[in-house]
C-alpha cells in the first residue's frame, strides 16, 4: 500500500537533493553533451560493424547509435506496471491511521486475519515493482552513466550488463554495478542519496523475491535463503513496516530517476531550440579517440536525431 504521508515526507528532500546533482553533473560533465546522452541513451551497437562489411553498404554507418534500443522497449512495458499499480493502491489513510487498524482485540480477530491476507497479497505485487525497478537494465545503466560524469569521467558508450559470471568483457553484474559503480561512488558526493540507496537495495532481498524464497509470518517477510557465513545474506527476515519503508524509498528512486530524464531533456531542448535546434555530442571509442557528431532536436515531438 502506498501512503501519502510518507512520499511527502521523503520524497521532498530526496528531490531536492536530486536537483542539487543535476546540477553537480552540468558542471563536472566531460562534454557539455555527456548529459543529453543519458536521455537520448547513446550506446555501441556492434551489429552495425558487420553491415558496414557488406559490399552494397554503400555509406559507412556510424555504430554510436541514439534511441531506447532493446531496454527501452523493456523499460516501457514494465512502466506500464509500475504505473497502474501506483495509481490503484494509495492509501485512503496515512500510515500511522492505517497501523492501528491492526491492533489486537479478540473480537476484531476476523477482521484482522482478513486485512493481513489482503496486505499479504499487497506486498506480492509490491515485490514485483521492487524488482521491475532494480532490476532494469535501463535504469541501472542511466544512474551508472550520471555517476561517472559526478565524478568527471566520459560517457561510457561500451556499457554492458554481464550475461553470466563468465561475461568477462561487460560492465559488471546488476548488484555489482549497483552497490560499487553507483552507491559506492555517491558516498562523497551525496551521502543522501548513497545512504538510501544502502538501506533500500539488498541483493538477499531481491535474490529471495526473484526465486520465491520467503513466506509470511506475523506480519513480517521470513527470508529463507539467510546464510550463516554469508555476510551478505544475514537478513532472517523483515517486519511489514520495515518492507514499507524500503518499498517507498524505490518508488521515491524511480520517481527521481523519472523527472531527471525530463529535466535533462528539457534543459538541453531550450538550449537546442537556441541554436536553430543543432547540439553537438561527443563520441568518445574505446581507443580513445574523441570527435563531435551533431543530433536535431524537434521541437514538436521533444526529441533528437543525428542530423542528416
Amino acid at each position: 500500500m502506498i501512503f501519502k504521508d510518507i512520499l511527502k515526507s521523503k520524497g521532498l528532500p530526496l528531490s531536492k537533493e536530486f536537483d542539487n546533482l543535476l546540477q553537480v553533473a552540468y558542471s563536472t560533465q566531460k562534454h557539455k553533451g555527456d548529459l543529453l546522452l543519458i536521455y537520448i541513451n547513446g550506446f555501441y551497437q556492434p551489429e552495425i560493424e558487420e553491415w558496414n562489411k557488406s559490399p552494397n553498404v554503400k555509406e559507412k554507418l556510424n555504430p554510436h547509435v541514439i534511441g531506447i534500443g532493446v531496454e527501452g522497449h523493456s523499460e516501457q512495458s514494465h512502466y506500464s506496471f509500475i504505473h497502474k499499480y501506483r495509481t490503484t493502491h494509495i492509501s485512503e489513510l496515512d500510515s500511522v491511521e492505517y497501523l492501528k487498524k491492526f491492533e489486537w482485540s479478540q473480537d476484531r480477530k476476523t477482521e484482522i486475519d482478513e486485512l493481513i491476507e489482503a496486505e499479504e497479497t499487497t506486498i506480492q505485487l509490491e515485490m514485483l515493482v521492487y524488482l521491475k525497478i532494480w532490476e532494469a537494465d535501463m535504469i541501472i545503466k542511466k544512474f551508472y552513466e550520471l555517476v561517472k560524469l559526478l565524478h568527471g569521467e566520459s560517457y561510457d558508450w561500451y556499457f554492458r550488463i554481464s550475461n553470466s559470471a563468465r561475461d568477462n568483457n561487460a560492465t559488471g553484474s546488476r548488484q555489482d554495478i549497483w552497490r560499487l559503480k553507483i552507491r559506492d561512488r555517491l558516498a562523497n558526493i551525496s551521502p543522501p542519496i548513497y545512504n538510501l540507496l544502502k538501506d533500500t537495495y539488498s541483493t538477499q532481498i531481491r535474490n529471495a523475491i526473484a526465486h520465491s524464497n520467503y513466506s509470511f509470518q506475523d506480519r513480517s517477510i521470513q527470508l529463507l535463503n539467510f546464510i550463516k557465513d554469508d555476510p551478505a545474506s544475514q537478513l532472517k527476515s523483515i517486519t511489514f513496516e520495515k518492507w514499507t519503508e524500503i518499498f517507498h524509498n524505490t518508488l521515491l528512486l524511480h520517481n527521481e530517476y523519472i523527472s531527471i530524464n525530463n529535466q535533462i531533456n528539457d534543459f538541453y531542448g531550450d538550449i537546442a531550440m537556441k541554436n536553430k535546434g543543432i547540439l553537438e555530442i561527443l563520441i568518445t571509442e574505446k581507443n580513445g579517440k574523441q570527435y563531435e557528431l551533431p543530433l536535431e532536436f524537434r521541437l514538436k515531438y521533444k526529441d533528437w536525431h543525428y542530423l542528416q
